[in-house]
């Protein structure tokens, strides 16, 4: 596989430019770290961020799911 299509394979798929899909990546990984940080403060004090993480996963979950990103085969 030639390094071009290593960028561009992917992206097609779900009908993306690499630039699209890099930006729709980083924000996920963004709101993806702020999830976790919320379940770790749950952890340690239970009464803060009691349904924080638990809706950005159900929102996240929403958005990956949505149109040709839920046509696409999952990696194993």
């Amino acid at each position: 596989m030639k390094l071009k299509q290593k960028f561009t394979e992917h992206p097609a798929s779900v009908d993306e430019t690499y630039l699209e899909h890099f930006v729709f990546a980083a924000g996920m990984s963004r709101k993806l770290i702020k999830a976790a940080w919320c379940c770790a403060v749950h952890a340690v004090m239970p009464w803060r961020h009691c349904t924080s993480g638990s809706t950005a996963i159900k929102e996240l979950h929403s958005v990956v799911t949505a149109g040709a990103r839920a046509e696409e085969p999952t990696a194993a």
